[in-house]
């Protein structure tokens, strides 16, 4: 009880210095301060309202979040043509940031059948933006070892702590045969800037269209890997034929803009359906992690949907096959919760 209660004197004291700050940043007086959103990290979002409009605030406190990536990739993500917020204040030695307010619709609540090409259009228009003007040494490399360290989060936290369930040394060499073949296509695709969360969550319904947020973790990696995020979203499902037209929309845009994307579509999209199962792998690994460790709860009904996204690409490549038998061998283990298929 006494450690909660000194947690809960930090924070009030942090929130004490956020709003004197906001207070003395702000072109006008503050009538309000109010939560706006939190992510799966430290970072906490407030909403700061005044006569003339509002403001988000970024909190990112120094001991577990740098606010100096997410001002650098904003930059960059913003020369490119991206509508990324504008920082309008920053404290770097308190974790604080002033940026634009984009509104409350994210492309999760404003998707349906109706208006899904139009904003998905916007999504790859401003990809392909991001990606035109990428270069190298200006973002850390999306490498073998980081690649493989969120592979890991699979065994580690989904199989062993979230289904309680240990590998046969047979299952864990079929595990590591597939980690091999999947990192050996990523790496040999070309490489742009990575967003690493190009989602129906981090993208708003804005002026111009959408608005870019999350972006403080970007890379240099893999050209398929946002589109990944994107057309196999761990929040909203689409049927198959509706994907493949998208992801045919965007490498003809890819393409009319010189990035070294495949000639071939089937072999570019063998890449995204490779891409999509490092992905998968992690995103189950991540999920698991922020239940058993930092009890966020939330992100457990859309385990389904990533488990599904991840066996459908391992049935239509045999090199996969083997991690395939690996998920049948696990299936008893599996919670039944969220989608079904």
């Amino acid at each position: 009880m006494r450690l909660c209660r000194f947690r809960e004197i930090i924070a009030l004291e942090r929130l004490i210095r956020l709003q004197a700050w906001v207070e003395h940043v702000l072109p006008e007086p503050l009538r309000a301060l109010a939560p706006a959103s939190a992510d799966a990290s430290f970072r906490r979002y407030f909403r700061a309202t005044t006569d003339g409009g509002s403001y988000i605030v970024m909190d990112a406190p120094p001991d577990h979040e740098d606010c100096r990536p997410y001002i650098h990739v904003a930059r960059l993500f913003r020369a490119a043509g991206a509508n990324t917020p504008e920082i309008i204040a920053r404290n770097l030695e308190e974790g604080f940031l002033l940026l634009t307010d984009f509104g409350n619709t994210t492309y999760l609540h404003a998707l349906n059948a109706d208006n899904a090409d139009r904003l998905y259009r916007d999504a790859n228009a401003a990809l392909v933006c991001i990606q035109a003007a990428s270069r190298p040494g200006e973002l850390p490399e999306y490498d073998r070892e980081l690649l493989l360290r969120e592979l890991r989060l699979f065994p580690d936290w989904y199989l062993h702590r979230h289904l309680q369930c240990e590998l046969t040394p047979g299952q864990r060499a079929a595990l590591q045969d597939g980690f091999d073949a999947i990192l050996a296509n990523n790496l040999a695709q070309p490489r742009v800037y990575v967003h690493r969360d190009w989602h129906s969550r981090n993208l708003m319904v804005t002026e111009p269209n959408p608005g870019v947020l999350d972006f403080q973790d970007a890379v240099y990696g893999p050209i398929t890997y946002d589109l990944v995020s994107l057309y196999k979203d761990a929040y909203i499902y689409w049927e198959e034929e509706r994907v493949l037209d998208w992801v045919i929309r965007y490498w003809e845009s890819a393409r009319k803009a010189g990035l070294p994307v495949h000639a071939d579509f089937a072999a570019f999209f063998r890449d995204f359906e490779w891409m999509g199962v490092q992905r998968h792998i992690k995103v189950l690994g991540i999920f698991a992690r922020l239940y058993h460790r930092d009890g966020k709860d939330g992100y457990l009904k859309d385990m389904p949907l990533v488990m599904h996204y991840l066996r459908r690409a391992c049935e239509r490549y045999g090199e996969l096959h083997p991690l395939l038998r690996l998920l049948d061998g696990i299936e008893g283990h599996q919670p039944q919760a969220g989608y079904t298929f």
